[in-house]
C-alpha cells in the first residue's frame, strides 16, 4: 500500500541547522522537516517552496516529513540568486585557505630543498679540502717557517737560497724548471746534493 502524500508549503527553515517546518495545506498544522527529506539535486530548501511529502513518526512520538519533492520548477531568477542571509558562508573561502595551505607547504618544501642543497654544497666543499694540496707546513716537516717560501715568479735553481726553498718551489708553484733528470729532486747539482 503506497503511503500517503501531503501537499504543503515551507513556512520557515533554519539553513545553518538544516532544518524547518511545513505548513501543511489541509490541516494548517506545522510538520517539521530535516534537510535529508530533500532531493539532492543541489538546491537548497527555500522559505516558500510548494512541497509535497509523506508522513512518518519519530522516535519520540513526534511525526516529520520524508521523501519531500518540491512541486514547481524553480524560476530561472531564483535558481542562481546566491542567498542573502548573512550567515551564508560564501564558497571563495575554501580556495584561499587552499591557497594559503599551499603557499605554506610550497615554503616548506622550498626550505628543505635549500637546506638539502646547502648539505651537499657542504661536504663538496670538504672533499675539496681534503684533496687539495696541503700547506706548505704540512708537506715539508723540516721547514721552520711555513711562511717564508711562496710562489713569487721565481723558477731557477740559481734564484733559490736552500734546498728546502727549491723543493718548496717543485711541489707548489706551477712552471719551474728545476728537476732535469724528472726524479723529484730540485737543484740536485746546487742545493740538494746528500741523497
Amino acid at each position: 500500500m503506497a503511503a500517503m502524500r501531503y501537499q504543503g508549503r515551507l513556512r520557515k527553515w533554519n539553513a545553518e541547522r538544516g532544518y524547518g517546518f511545513i505548513l501543511a495545506s489541509d490541516s494548517g498544522q506545522d510538520v517539521f522537516v530535516h534537510i535529508s527529506a530533500f532531493p539532492r539535486d543541489g538546491r537548497a530548501p527555500l522559505e516558500g517552496d510548494e512541497l509535497t511529502f509523506e508522513v512518518e513518526p519519530t522516535g519520540n512520538g513526534k511525526k516529520h516529513a520524508v521523501r519531500v519533492q518540491r512541486l514547481s520548477a524553480v524560476p530561472p531568477a531564483r535558481a542562481f540568486t546566491p542567498n542573502p542571509r548573512p550567515s551564508a558562508r560564501p564558497l571563495s573561502r575554501a580556495p584561499q585557505t587552499s591557497s594559503f595551505a599551499s603557499k605554506v607547504i610550497g615554503l616548506v618544501l622550498l626550505a628543505a630543498l635549500g637546506g638539502y642543497g646547502y648539505s651537499r654544497y657542504d661536504k663538496q666543499v670538504a672533499q675539496i679540502k681534503v684533496l687539495s694540496p696541503a700547506p706548505a707546513a704540512q708537506v715539508e716537516h723540516t721547514q721552520s717557517a711555513p711562511s717564508a717560501f711562496n710562489c713569487d715568479g721565481r723558477k731557477y735553481c740559481s734564484q733559490m737560497t736552500s734546498c728546502q726553498e727549491a723543493t718548496y718551489f717543485l711541489k707548489n708553484c706551477p712552471g719551474v724548471e728545476m728537476d732535469g733528470d724528472f726524479d723529484g729532486v730540485p737543484c740536485e747539482q746546487q742545493w740538494c746534493t746528500s741523497p
